[in-house]
């Protein structure tokens, strides 16, 4: 599995402005130059973003962007899923059992499971939230995934 830039960015931005902690609207100029991304590719990221209905968009004078939810509504796995559709680290566990030709002979099939719901336990359980706190992946911190 590897995140895509779209990926990476969607959740660069879904954390920036779950930092502003304020129900402002964040203009698309003050992200794009606070996360370095360039303004075309930041809208199209953000006209995702917005139809996945993470993120409110007001147009205008004073407008910009906003989470729709507090921060500790939004999880890692659920922003990534959506932006890059699949986090499976091979096609297998997607297509499920009797949907590969050798899917009741493959040995390797629980393999890719297995990794497929280790991945998702450990994104769905990281929230926007968590990565505002600097000290989330900390080793003195028992309750995070490290």
């Amino acid at each position: 599995m590897i995140v895509s830039t779209k990926g990476r960015y969607a959740l660069r931005v879904m954390l920036s402005l779950a930092e502003e902690k304020t129900a402002n609207y964040v203009p698309l100029r003050d992200i794009a130059k606070k996360e370095d991304i360039s303004l075309k590719y930041l809208e199209s990221i953000l006209a995702i973003l917005s139809r996945a209905g993470f993120v409110d968009a007001l147009r205008g004078r004073g407008g910009g962007y906003r989470l729709t939810k507090n921060a500790s509504e939004y999880t890692v796995g659920s922003i990534l899923q959506y932006t890059e559709g699949s986090m499976a680290a091979a096609a297998c566990p997607e297509c499920g059992d009797g949907a590969c030709n050798r899917s009741s002979a493959c040995k390797t099939l629980p393999l890719w499971k297995n990794l497929d719901k280790i991945v998702s336990d450990y994104l769905c359980n990281i929230t926007l939230e968590d990565l505002t706190d600097p000290t989330f992946f900390t080793a003195d911190n028992q309750n995070t995934p490290i």
